[in-house]
């Protein structure tokens, strides 16, 4: 779905910020740096929800032909977004549910050797603890290692996992560079990219990636609930589902049929009626990001985390990661000794600045969407 909603704020007069404000009513109520936690809905993502709650609540599912159509949207739209082809777009629940279905559904022998990395969220972490079982092991790696330590580690390793973006520190790691180490040793390359998609390119084919997974309720601007796996073409006749429903067949809309033979694409990895609401409105809001331009995207929070970053250091406090143009993101976490990172985040949102507590530190994300002089009246009150 392309957005026809005039939101797409392509004015050469003004920043983007100020072209773009319209999509963002939670500008008018709150100054939001947490959209690496749960971010506001896009409006045009909102206006989807909100017409097919009022369509099934009138209609019923007469107008069913146009979920089908979501459903395909948002397999094209992702599609455009990674790089890769509608086939290879599954519709998940969140990041977990993607990431668990390749750690499953891989074919592991005793022996095989997992690279993970420390710094993980847990999803993309307790996975692969998981495997022990299987007599699989793991090689724990810092995602601040080298490149050289890296290949060194996948000399014979079976799958390497890591986050584009890390949830703390807002590391963003070299996927191209990681991505043609594993090619070279025939590593199964899968990316976590909650924290990037939307906000940095990618491209599955560059990076040689052959998994990836998303949810849609922080970059995206879409609704919690609802994500996105991209499995390589060839790689989804040896990743069996491991969640089996009605739908992983390729003929589940012959309801009487009892043959089991899989869909052709990553549809199999879909067990059962899928989140419609939900795909209303991410089909909407990657759109929209699509329609921006990606790079606008990326160029505008950077500069937004860049300026927080330096703010922060000029204040005293330590700032997590690296705010540098290679690996930079829109997270920047802060801390100071003997600070209450809980009550520091409290006086935030008393004067409406929405950010998280995280391990100890501050941890602020804008989109771009923000002003700068909101992102200068942060700092005030940090100050």
């Amino acid at each position: 779905m392309s957005s026809d909603s005039g939101f797409a704020g392509n004015g050469a007069d003004s920043p983007l910020w100020q072209s773009v404000r319209p999509a963002f009513p939670v500008t008018k109520n709150l100054i939001y740096l947490n959209h690496a936690a749960v971010a506001p809905l896009a409006a045009p993502a909102a206006e989807r929800i909100q017409w097919l709650a009022t369509d099934a609540c009138a209609y019923g599912s007469l107008h069913y032909d146009q979920w089908l159509a979501a459903y395909e949207g948002l397999r094209t739209a992702t599609a455009r977004l990674v790089g890769g082809h509608r086939d290879e777009i599954a519709v998940v629940k969140n990041t977990s549910e993607g990431i668990a279905t390749v750690a499953l559904g891989l074919d592991w022998k005793p022996g095989d050797r997992v690279i993970a990395f420390r710094e993980e969220f847990p999803a993309n972490y307790y996975p692969w603890l998981r495997l022990a079982s299987r007599g699989v092991t793991v090689q724990w790696l810092s995602i601040y290692d080298s490149l050289d330590v890296i290949e060194a580690a996948a000399r014979g390793a079976k799958l390497l996992a890591i986050s584009f973006v890390n949830y703390l520190s807002g590391y963003r790691v070299d996927l191209d560079a990681i991505g043609r180490i594993c090619h070279q040793h025939n590593v199964f390359f899968l990316v976590d990219a909650i924290q990037g998609l939307g906000v940095f390119p990618l491209d599955v084919d560059r990076a040689h990636i052959d998994a990836l997974a998303a949810d849609g309720h922080k970059w995206l601007l879409g609704p919690e609930g609802c994500g996105i796996l991209y499995v390589r073409r060839e790689w989804q006749d040896r990743i069996e589902p491991v969640e089996f429903g009605w739908t992983n067949v390729a003929g589940y809309t012959d309801y009487a049929s009892r043959d089991m033979t899989l869909r052709a694409d990553a549809g199999r990895y879909e067990c059962g009626t899928l989140n419609t609401v939900g795909i209303f409105g991410l089909e909407a809001s990657i759109a929209y990001l699509l329609d921006i331009g990606v790079e606008r995207v990326s160029a505008a929070v950077t500069a937004l985390a860049g300026r927080l970053s330096h703010g922060a250091r000029s204040l005293g406090y330590e700032v997590l990661g690296l705010d540098d143009q290679t690996h930079g993101s829109g997270i920047v976490t802060i801390g100071k000794k003997d600070l209450d990172a809980r009550m520091l985040v409290s006086r935030l949102k008393q004067a409406g600045i929405i950010a998280a507590p995280r391990q100890g530190y501050v941890r602020l994300s804008p989109h771009f969407y923000i002003a700068p002089e909101e992102i200068d009246r942060t700092l005030d009150l940090l100050g």
